[in-house]
């Protein structure tokens, strides 16, 4: 019976490969969801802190994002928020103010964004052509800059 093992080894395809499942990196996901009341956010938390993967979920009702961290998919997560809570739910659309070159162009300054933060234009090239600076200006605003030590002294 040893050489019958031995070619039924050869012979067969290994299960293995077929289990194996792509493991989840952890990350952080952000969204946005319109949250009215302390139940949108008991309901909001109670939704994910049963999916599995989910390692926190902090809500922020003030600025109605909400941040989960763990080994999980963003679709997934968003998808069930959107279904248990009846909400509609986007990626997080705000950067921190630093980050854009004119937080104050059109596409850029978005009024209901909380204090601080601005549209996200820096990943997203056609949202907003103005929120960025052409290679003229940036000339001319480094010549008058106080980071260069050849800008003009008149000023």
């Amino acid at each position: 019976m040893g050489i019958v093992d031995v070619v039924s080894e050869f012979c067969s395809v290994p299960r293995t490969r077929r289990h194996l499942k792509k493991r989840k990196q952890f990350q952080t996901v952000e969204m946005k969801v319109r949250i009215d009341c302390e139940g949108c956010e008991r309901k909001i938390k109670k939704a994910l802190e049963d999916m599995k993967g989910v390692n926190t979920v902090e809500v922020t009702p003030k600025q109605n994002k909400v941040t989960v961290t763990g080994y999980v998919d963003a679709g997934k997560v968003m998808r069930r928020v959107a279904y248990k809570t009846g909400k509609r739910v986007e990626p997080w659309p705000y950067v921190p103010y630093d980050t854009v070159a004119h937080p104050y162009a059109p596409g850029a300054y978005d009024k209901k964004a909380p204090a601080g933060y601005v549209r996200n234009v820096v990943s997203d090239p056609s949202a907003a052509p103005l929120a960025r600076a052409s290679s003229t200006e940036v000339r001319y605003t480094a010549a008058f800059s106080d980071e260069n030590p050849n800008a003009c002294s008149v000023m």
